[in-house]
């Protein structure tokens, strides 16, 4: 199994979109044969990269292309800024979407949350409110 390497945080931004350098980073540990098998279960077709791709508007396999064919973030955030063509209201939403996902009120999204949290030996952390928060505690970042 692949050393475990933490990709960025899910707050970090690139081009206007949280979660896209996270999303790069994954797809750049895909393609090196280093993503830790944590990850794999959620790559490019669920959870938040699903999600991401849904907003941007983009396929997995076409946007996997991109990140294969680039070296730099730059390079990324170019090929991002030429042909994501989402308005700036979805980027926006989901955007916020991201950010308050655990806080915004669902019960069920909730509790899949705190479920995480206690395997994670993280329960006891009430400033965990989303998952985002959640992800950059149990990466190590906060």
């Amino acid at each position: 199994m692949p050393e475990l390497i933490y990709p960025r945080s899910p707050k970090e931004t690139m081009d206007g979109w949280v979660y896209l350098p996270r999303f790069v980073d994954k797809v750049r540990l895909h393609l090196a044969g280093k993503l830790h098998a944590d990850y794999q279960p959620n790559f490019a077709h669920k959870g938040f990269d699903a999600e991401w791709l849904k907003a941007a508007g983009l396929k997995a396999d076409d946007f996997i292309a991109v990140v294969r064919g680039t070296v730099t973030d730059g390079q990324v955030f170019d090929w991002v800024r030429s042909n994501v063509k989402a308005p700036a209201a979805d980027k926006t939403k989901f955007n916020q979407w991201l950010l308050n996902r655990g806080n915004e009120g669902d019960p069920a999204v909730r509790q899949r949350l705190q479920q995480r949290k206690v395997e994670s030996g993280l329960g006891h952390r009430d400033d965990l409110q989303t998952f985002a928060d959640y992800i950059d505690a149990d990466e190590k970042r906060a």
